[in-house]
């Protein structure tokens, strides 16, 4: 089964953010599932995929501390 490309980024986005920050890739998930950030990383497909991956980082890092994107 293919996943849908969404997904396959998400999951994309999620390894790559692990690494940046030193974690695991369950660390980083948990982290996202704690702030309630799937659906919004996921609603953000269109826009971190076409942009560098650290602005992607940035801006989940922002919606961690802030709540709100870094833009």
């Amino acid at each position: 089964m293919k996943l849908p490309k969404d997904m396959e980024f998400f999951i994309y986005l999620l390894e790559h953010y692990a690494a940046y920050k030193g974690i695991s890739a369950d660390q980083a998930l948990e982290s996202w599932r704690s702030h309630g950030l799937e659906q919004e990383i996921l609603a953000n497909y269109e826009m971190y995929h076409t942009e560098r991956l650290e602005n992607a980082f940035a801006d989940i890092d922002s919606l961690i501390a802030t709540g709100k994107h870094a833009w």
